[in-house]
């Protein structure tokens, strides 16, 4: 049996297989995503009870209640047992007239003012697994339903954060449609604006990624070598922060999940960053890759420092990811990066939950899925990993605004 199954693979090319093997695995991959999303395979977003908008808003729940009893803000949606809830949008609504009704010195909407800067958040590591996507993901949601607009970017060819986001590479991203648009070097470039598509929370849109991209870093090196400086517009380190000028005053955040490598999508990251978020797994072997991508990063910025590249940083930080506080070893990798690094390694660690997990298997986040689909403990637990982080980075991106 065996013998005739290698004869049969033999008599195929290998990059026949392959490809009967994508085309069979998307196929599948489309009709789980009908099976997760009826009808239109689009992602909805779940309300939220009064407990959750409040603790969004940063208010009271029973404050909340009040305002429904007494017909100010948004109508909440009432159940057939009389559970109240608020939408995304609605908490939105609330947002804003909170900020009309309410105390001068308190304010709910915390988008970014006259003379502050975009804050461009670029995600990165050298190893796969270390929490990357889900970081951005988690993060870019989290600003969205504290107020900020935010615009997410996948700039990683695999494209697993479009994927969470509800877009299949494949299939809903055409040609053209990714970053590479807005970054190319020829007459198809494309205005940023035209790859920005919504997502199901309000306040986040995104620029999707697919295998297109890997386009930009076949592209640049033959760019380099055979175009004239005048002739090329921007710089290759600088095309993203250039494609980031026309859409800035639209948004408050943007967030970047970087490819796994440091490749010329990276350092155009880089250099539109203001901020670097760095993910560890605390194991031995993710810390000697991150060790090897910090050599490479280090000398990398080093040249495109020289070359005019902008480095002017407002933090960087790293962020220990899928922690397990009873594993020792991790543990005790935790302590030795913390002794190392002091103030650069984020106080809050990302946990390691089974909720995030299996979140995950049905493409959502922690965000959209809904507490009683989990053991309480295991939520609560999870979710208050996720804000404590999350909350840090938020004040991060408040203190280069000068907020404190």
């Amino acid at each position: 049996m065996d013998t005739k199954i290698a004869k049969k693979d033999q008599a195929r090319d290998i990059d026949d297989v392959i490809r009967s093997h994508a085309q069979e695995l998307s196929e599948k991959l489309q009709a789980h995503r009908f099976e997760l999303f009826p009808p239109s395979a689009e992602k909805t977003l779940r309300a939220f009870q009064v407990s959750e908008a409040a603790k969004l808003l940063g208010v009271k729940s029973g404050y909340l209640r009040n305002l429904s009893l007494e017909g100010k803000g948004p109508d909440p949606l009432v159940s057939a047992s009389g559970r109240r809830s608020y939408t995304a949008q609605q908490i939105v609504d609330l947002r804003h007239y909170l900020d009309e009704t309410g105390r001068p010195s308190r304010r709910y909407v915390p988008q970014r003012r006259e003379g502050e800067q975009l804050q461009v958040v670029a995600v990165v590591n050298f190893k796969g697994g270390s929490g990357k996507t889900t970081t951005a993901a988690h993060l870019s949601q989290h600003l969205a339903l504290t107020g900020h607009r935010v615009l997410a970017i996948d700039l990683d060819p695999q494209a697993s954060l479009s994927a969470l986001f509800g877009f299949q590479p494949e299939f809903d991203v055409g040609p053209n449609e990714t970053l590479y648009a807005a970054l190319r070097y020829d007459a198809e470039r494309r205005p940023l604006r035209d790859v920005i598509k919504k997502t199901n929370f309000p306040g986040l849109h995104i620029v999707p990624g697919n295998i297109e991209l890997m386009e930009f870093e076949y592209d640049t090196p033959r760019v380099l070598a055979t175009q004239p400086t005048a002739e090329r517009g921007p710089a290759f380190f600088a095309r993203l922060h250039h494609s980031l000028g026309e859409v800035g005053d639209e948004y408050d955040v943007v967030i970047i999940d970087c490819p796994p490598q440091l490749g010329y999508l990276t350092m155009a990251a880089l250099c539109a960053a203001t901020g670097v978020l760095i993910t560890v797994h605390p194991q031995m072997l993710d810390v000697m890759s991150m060790c090897q991508f910090l050599l490479m990063m280090g000398d990398v910025l080093s040249h495109l420092k020289n070359a005019g590249g902008s480095m002017g940083y407002d933090w960087l930080r790293y962020l220990i990811t899928r922690y397990e506080p009873s594993d020792g070893p991790q543990t005790q990798m935790v302590t030795f990066l913390r002794s190392l690094f002091g103030q650069h390694v984020l106080i809050n660690p990302m946990l390691k939950s089974v909720a995030i997990s299996d979140a995950g298997i049905t493409k959502q986040t922690l965000y959209e899925v809904e507490r009683r689909q989990f053991t309480a403990a295991t939520y609560d637990r999870a979710m208050e990993s996720l804000d404590a982080v999350n909350g840090e980075i938020e004040h991060l991106i408040h203190a280069a605004w000068g907020r404190g």
